[in-house]
């Protein structure tokens, strides 16, 4: 597989700490509990293989897409979510035995073990039940010089959906047929529609077709499809039906819908100078559809009204949720302002890698307009 040098390095390091995380893992069991000495190897090498099982399960995806691959990466994903928990659980575990020690009380290592693994283990399991219930969430919102017109209707927000080897079309018609409950007169998804990995495009987007609004649907990318070349997600989009907007501006009965794709909204200078190409009427209502919520300041300076946007997942679950919300700030979920713009951050619908969240929820988002 031909990756630039800089991805084999990252897939390097994330491969080392993976290791070391199991074997941190094998020798707090081991030291915990006294396993019978035909038992060791095998479980030395099951720890190794499912230390290696995400990064190959990954790699694999990009270049195949069968049931069995399917399921080997599902499998390696929540044991990867789990991992995260299990450390944690093996962290508590020698500071609480060695506490009980320095005190002179009488424990069991295995037992302190055992309880708080199997803790680990509910919470990640309560995890990946979490990650599978989407919830609507429901917001009002004031736009300065709104047309009188889009007072009282709504717009549905969808976004991070990444279809692929855990999520695929099936995922994306049940999205579909909340979204269309709620009978929005406009929808926005923000990118991320995809994973990146190996898929049939246009059989995914299928569900797209029934996601009809009376003012549109509009769908700019994120960074999963901008990976390589974007050009089979934007058609399979298109051909769903889904407007694509790739730096340039729409018009919806008087509202301005501008799309920014990822890659040209990463650099200030280069976000500058597209939405000033653009055009944004400041004297009119305007809406920025962008996936990452990485720099407001120029949307605002634009005289953007109000800008949507994903990408955090709102870390899905700790420690990830605590580095998303030191990158992130005040953007990394929900509604927040910045000068006169206001930006909504989306928790997205789907996962990327670990399909599990803890203190974060899948959604889609209703804004109606007051």
């Amino acid at each position: 597989m031909r990756l630039p040098r800089g991805i084999w390095a990252f897939i390097a390091v994330f491969q080392s700490v993976l290791l070391l995380v199991h074997l941190f893992l094998y020798e707090t069991w081991m030291y915990s509990w006294a396993a019978p000495a035909g038992a060791v190897l095998w479980i030395s090498v099951a720890v190794g293989l499912l230390a290696i099982s995400f990064l190959t399960a990954s790699l694999l995806t990009f270049r195949y897409t069968n049931a069995a691959l399917r399921a080997f990466y599902r499998a390696a994903a929540v044991w990867l979510g789990m991992v995260s928990f299990l450390f944690f659980a093996a962290c508590l575990s020698w500071m609480v035995i060695g506490a009980v020690r320095v005190a002179g009380i009488a424990i069991d290592p295995h037992q302190v073990v055992v309880f708080l693994s199997g803790a680990a283990a509910g919470l990640a399991i309560a995890a990946t039940v979490n990650a599978s219930w989407t919830r609507t969430r429901r917001i009002s919102l004031k736009l300065p010089n709104l047309p009188a017109s889009w007072v009282g209707r709504k717009a549905a927000l969808v976004s991070d959906l990444h279809l692929g080897h855990v999520r695929n079309g099936r995922f994306l018609r049940r999205i579909v047929a909340m979204v269309m409950r709620e009978k929005p007169h406009i929808v926005f998804v923000a990118g991320d529609l995809y994973d990146g990995t190996a898929i049939d495009a246009e059989r995914a987007a299928e569900p797209l077709r029934e996601m009809k609004a009376p003012f549109g649907a509009y769908f700019v990318a994120g960074n999963h499809e901008q990976f390589g070349d974007d050009t089979k997600y934007l058609h399979a989009v298109s051909a769903a039906g889904v407007r694509v907007l790739s730096n340039e501006r729409a018009e919806a009965d008087g509202l301005q819908i501008i799309g920014v794709p990822y890659r040209h909204a990463t650099h200030d200078e280069h976000f500058r100078s597209v939405l000033a190409d653009i055009g944004v009427d400041r004297g009119r209502a305007s809406i920025l559809l962008t996936h990452a919520p990485d720099r407001p300041r120029i949307a605002e300076e634009a005289g953007i009204s109000l800008q949507l946007s994903g990408h955090t997942h709102l870390g899905q679950f700790y420690p990830w949720s605590w580095m998303a919300r030191r990158i992130y700030r005040q953007f990394v979920y929900g509604l927040s302002r910045i000068g006169g713009m206001q930006v909504y951050t989306s928790s997205g619908a789907g996962t990327w890698g670990p399909p599990l969240r803890l203190g974060s929820n899948p959604e889609i988002v209703i804004i109606e307009f007051a």
